[in-house]
C-alpha cells in the first residue's frame, strides 16, 4: 500500500508538471499568435485607402463592360449603359468601390473628403441613373450579368447603407432600392436551378456569392433569401471533405474555394454541426501550427497576375471569420495578418491594373479584424 501512495505521488507530480508544460506551451502559441501585427485601420488609413476609389468610381477608361451585343443599338459608352456604376474598369468593381466608401464613411465620419465623398455617392447612386441600370439587366441578352459575383457586392452595398446612420445613406438606400429587388430575386430565380456548385478562385465561385447574399438577407431579415441560401449551401457542400488547400492558388485567383466555401458553411451551420463538418473538410485548420504561404505576386501591371493580392485579402478575412468566436481557431488570425502585411504596403501605386479594385478588399479584410 506504501508503494502504492508513493507512485501515485509520482504520477501525480509528473501530471502536475506536465500540466504546466502545457499551459506554458499554450501561452507560448498564444505569444506567437499575439506576435504578428496587421496595420489598423485608423483614420490615416481610411484617408489613404478612400483615395482608390475616389480616384476611379468615375474613371471611364479603360474599361471592361462583359457585353453581350444584341444589336448596333447596344453599342454606346460604358456611362450611357451605367451611368451609376461605370468607373473602375468594370461593373462589378465600381460596385465595390462605392461600398468602400461608404463603409469608410460609415466608420470614419471625419474623413478629409467626407463631403466630396457624399457628394459624388449621391450623384452616382441617383434615382435616375439606378433606373437606367435597371434597364440594362432587364435586356435580352444580359439577364445573367454579373452572375454571382456582381450582384453579391450590390446586396454587401445595399447592407452598408442599411446600416449606416447618416441622412445621406437614407437617400442612397432609397434609390439603390430597385436594383437590390432586382438582384435579390434573381438570386431566388437562379439558385434553384444551380445543379452543382462553381468552385474557382475567380468572379463566379458559389460560395463567395452566397456568403455576401446571405449577409444582406440576415441584415434585413429576408427570410426566403436566408432559407434558400441556407439549403442550397448543404445541398452544394454538406458531404464535402478533405478539401485540397494545397493546390491553392491557382494562377489567376483572388478567392480561395476552399476558405469561402468554410466560411459559408460556418453562416449557415450551428456551432457544434460547423465544427464536425470543418474537421472533416479542412482537419488541418484546428493545427495550432497550420501554415498557409501567402499568394505571391511577380508582376502587380500584369491585371491578372496581380489577382493574388486578393487572394491574400480574401483569404484573410474569411480566416478571419473561421476564427470568429471558435477558440479551436483562434490561431488562424495570425495567419490572416500574414497574408495582410505581404499585399497591403502594394496596393496603392501607378499601377490601375490593381487600383481599380484591391482597395475594397484590403478595406474588407481590415474590417474583418474587429
Amino acid at each position: 500500500m506504501k508503494k502504492y501512495f508513493i507512485l501515485l505521488a509520482i504520477l501525480m507530480a509528473f501530471s502536475c508538471k506536465d500540466a504546466e508544460n502545457a499551459k506554458e506551451n499554450t501561452d507560448r502559441v498564444e505569444e506567437e499568435i499575439e506576435a504578428i501585427e496587421v496595420v489598423e485601420l485608423n483614420l490615416e488609413q481610411a484617408n489613404r485607402l478612400a483615395q482608390l476609389p475616389l480616384n476611379c468610381i468615375n474613371t471611364e477608361y479603360p474599361n471592361k463592360l462583359s457585353q453581350t451585343i444584341g444589336s448596333a443599338s447596344d453599342l454606346k459608352t460604358p456611362q450611357e449603359l451605367h451611368p451609376a456604376f461605370y468607373g473602375c474598369f468594370d461593373w462589378h468593381s465600381a460596385v465595390h468601390g462605392h461600398w468602400s466608401l461608404v463603409s469608410l464613411l460609415k466608420q470614419f465620419p471625419d474623413l478629409d473628403q467626407k463631403d466630396a465623398i457624399t457628394q459624388k455617392l449621391l450623384q452616382n447612386i441617383s434615382e435616375e441613373h439606378i433606373a437606367q441600370e435597371l434597364l440594362y439587366f432587364e435586356g435580352p441578352h444580359n439577364k445573367s450579368f454579373e452572375r454571382t459575383y456582381g450582384w453579391a457586392w450590390l446586396l454587401k452595398l445595399a447592407q452598408e447603407l442599411r446600416g449606416w446612420d447618416a441622412p445621406a445613406a437614407r437617400q442612397l438606400e432609397a434609390n439603390l432600392q430597385p436594383m437590390t429587388d432586382l438582384i435579390v430575386n434573381k438570386y431566388l430565380e437562379f439558385l434553384p436551378k444551380l445543379n452543382y456548385p462553381i468552385r474557382v478562385g475567380e468572379h463566379s465561385n458559389t460560395a463567395f456569392g452566397l456568403s455576401f447574399a446571405y449577409d444582406y438577407a440576415v441584415a434585413v431579415q429576408h427570410k426566403e433569401l436566408m432559407h434558400l441560401i441556407e439549403n442550397r449551401a448543404k445541398d452544394f457542400y454538406k458531404n464535402d471533405q478533405n478539401c485540397p488547400i494545397e493546390w491553392e492558388p491557382s494562377g489567376y485567383d483572388f478567392l480561395s474555394p476552399c476558405l469561402e466555401e468554410a466560411a459559408l458553411m460556418k453562416r449557415v451551420l450551428s456551432a457544434g454541426d460547423f465544427e464536425l463538418w470543418a474537421r472533416n473538410f479542412m482537419p488541418q485548420l484546428f493545427d495550432k501550427d497550420f501554415k498557409l504561404p501567402v499568394g505571391e505576386v511577380s508582376d502587380r501591371t500584369d491585371g491578372k497576375l496581380v489577382h493574388l493580392d486578393g487572394v491574400n485579402f480574401s483569404r484573410a478575412w474569411s480566416l478571419n471569420y473561421l476564427a470568429k468566436e471558435m477558440p479551436a481557431l483562434k490561431h488562424l488570425t495570425n495567419v490572416a495578418n500574414q497574408h495582410i502585411n505581404y499585399s497591403l504596403p502594394n496596393i496603392v501605386g501607378d499601377h490601375y491594373e490593381g487600383r481599380h479594385w484591391l482597395g475594397s478588399f484590403a478595406i474588407y479584410a481590415l474590417n474583418s479584424i474587429k
